[in-house]
C-alpha cells in the first residue's frame, strides 16, 4: 500500500472496547500520519468515554474533535508541546489493550505475513481474525 526503502508497508489503525475487542478496523500507508485516520474511526464517539491512543494522536484538532463529541482525551502530549494538556499515566495504563489485540491480531498467519497485496482484501482478512477474536471471547465455556 504504501512504498517506503523497506518495501511496501502497511498500518493498521483500531478502535477497540473496555474489554479490548475490535469496534473499528482501517489500514493507511506506512508513512502517512496517523492522524488522518483518526479523524474517521473517532468520529462517532459514545458520550463520555474515555479515548486513550498513543502519541501519534496528539493533536490540537483531534483533541478538539474528541472534546466536541462530549468524550475525553486521555493522550501523552508530544515532547516538543509547550503547553502539555492534562494527562493521566494511571488511566493511560489501560491502552494496553490495544496492544494485546494487535498482538492476538499477530497470531493469524495471513496478517502477520500479509500475504494479500491488495489493500481491501488484506482489510478483509484482517477483519475476518477480529470476528475469530470476538468469537474466541464469546464462546461459551460449557
Amino acid at each position: 500500500m504504501g512504498r517506503s526503502r523497506g518495501g511496501l508497508t502497511t498500518k493498521i489503525h483500531a478502535v477497540v472496547d473496555a474489554l479490548g475487542l475490535p469496534i473499528k478496523l482501517s489500514l493507511s500507508q506506512g508513512q502517512a500520519y496517523d492522524g488522518h485516520e483518526a479523524h474517521r474511526l473517532l468520529s462517532d464517539l459514545p458520550a463520555k468515554s474515555m479515548v486513550l491512543a498513543d502519541r501519534a494522536y496528539d493533536a490540537d484538532a483531534i483533541r478538539q474533535m474528541i472534546f466536541d463529541q462530549g468524550a475525553f482525551a486521555n493522550i501523552p502530549p508530544m515532547p516538543q508541546r509547550r503547553q502539555k494538556p492534562v494527562f493521566s499515566k494511571h488511566l493511560y495504563r489501560a491502552r494496553n489493550l490495544v496492544e494485546r489485540f494487535f498482538n492476538k491480531l499477530k497470531h493469524f498467519r495471513a496478517v502477520a505475513t500479509r500475504y494479500d497485496k491488495d489493500p481491501e482484501n488484506y482489510l478483509a482478512t484482517i477483519k475476518l481474525a477480529s470476528i475469530r477474536i470476538w468469537m474466541r471471547f464469546n464462546e461459551s465455556v460449557a
